[in-house]
């Protein structure tokens, strides 16, 4: 009777589930109490406990069927959720190995070598997933027999069908196969500074097909995989995050550089941003009107070395007005139209002139005779 069996059934969930929760205190207190001695294990422990429960739930209800006498149907949802839960098992395992490979890479300290693990990791995350969530598909899929059928005979023609795929997925292939050589090529890591299409930036995310790179003015740039592998790009902080950071001054002819170079190291020895590795002022170029002038200090980031090139500048430009202000570049400007003198004036005034001095001399010459 149909009744009989959903009694049993109702019997059998009730007893798996005192089962799990059993299993789960005894887990719960076993962590709390190994949690002193070793920490790794209380870890997995507590980030597999779902998935293991999920999993050991449907295999005692799978193992208790014959017994139940349920219709099909639920011994297929049984199947297919057990499938379910063991892909999710298999996917959080791989991501707590792969977490355990970053932390120990974090341990050691090493940006550049933390920066590294954490992108080849978060590649290798993804792509673990989506093989897992591939393969749990097929196998629920496979489980219906119309579908296995189908499947049987895509096996047959399988060369066909992936030159076909390969051709349609080119594009996203290309991504996945750049984003695998970015990551494993050392390319370029999560927190890098990078230049990309005219753009600074740090690299934020790295995913299968594309890079995310969060600009200084808060904005995120997406870039697919396939620019980072057919294009050049900029890295600032490849292998170290050490830079130099240069300001160029145009000043007059006249500029005391001896004393601006005294006052530019007297001002960088004081100032937070340089790392002490490097600096010069020097006259790098001159034109008919001004010296073109290069300051450049070393600084452990690139943060810092923008804030140095910007301080300098002012700090330089603000010394030169205050102590010697005929340094600063001067622009001639020529006379406005309207203020010019007419060169016609002067002999006007002169013929004018002239005239007045020889009517004077004829009226005497007059009188005289009179």
């Amino acid at each position: 009777m149909w009744w009989w069996s959903a009694v049993r059934l109702v019997v059998v969930g009730a007893a798996v589930a005192l089962v799990l929760y059993g299993v789960d205190r005894i887990v719960e207190v076993t962590t709390r109490r190994l949690s002193v001695r070793a920490g790794n294990v209380p870890r997995v422990l507590r980030g597999c406990r779902r998935p293991i429960l999920a999993v050991t739930g449907c295999g005692l209800l799978l193992a208790a069927m014959p017994w139940v006498r349920a219709p099909g149907g639920i011994g297929h949802l049984l199947v297919l959720a057990t499938i379910g839960s063991c892909a999710w098992l298999a996917a959080r395992a791989a991501a707590l190995v792969l977490d355990g490979a970053v932390r120990l890479a974090v341990r050691r300290r090493d940006a550049a070598w933390a920066g590294r693990a954490r992108t080849q990791v978060g590649l290798l995350s993804r792509i673990l997933q989506a093989a897992i969530a591939l393969l749990a598909l097929a196998g629920m899929l496979m489980t219906f027999p119309a579908v296995r059928v189908v499947g049987t005979s895509l096996l047959a023609s399988a060369g066909l069908v992936g030159v076909v795929a390969g051709i349609a997925a080119q594009s996203a292939l290309s991504n996945l196969f750049a984003g695998i050589q970015m990551a494993f090529g050392d390319l370029a890591r999560i927190g890098d500074v990078v230049v990309v299409g005219g753009e600074w930036g740090t690299v934020e995310e790295i995913t299968l097909t594309a890079v995310v790179i969060a600009t200084w003015d808060q904005r995120r740039i997406v870039m697919p995989m396939s620019y980072f592998a057919g294009r050049p790009f900029e890295n600032w902080s490849r292998r170290s995050d050490r830079i130099t950071g240069t300001a160029l001054l145009h000043l007059d002819h006249s500029t005391p550089v001896d004393l601006l170079r005294a006052e530019f190291e007297t001002y960088l020895a004081k100032n937070p941003h340089w790392d002490g590795e490097g600096s010069a002022l020097q006259v790098v170029d001159t034109t008919p009107t001004t010296l073109v002038v290069r300051a450049l200090a070393t600084a452990a980031n690139a943060g810092d070395a923008f804030e140095l090139r910007c301080e300098l500048r002012e700090h330089l430009i603000g010394f030169l007005r205050e102590h010697h202000p005929h340094a600063l570049p001067r622009v001639a400007v020529a006379p406005a139209p309207d203020d010019r003198t007419d060169p016609a004036t002067p002999t006007d005034t002169a013929h004018t002139t002239d005239t007045a001095h020889v009517a004077d001399a004829e009226t005497a010459a007059a009188r005289t005779r009179a």
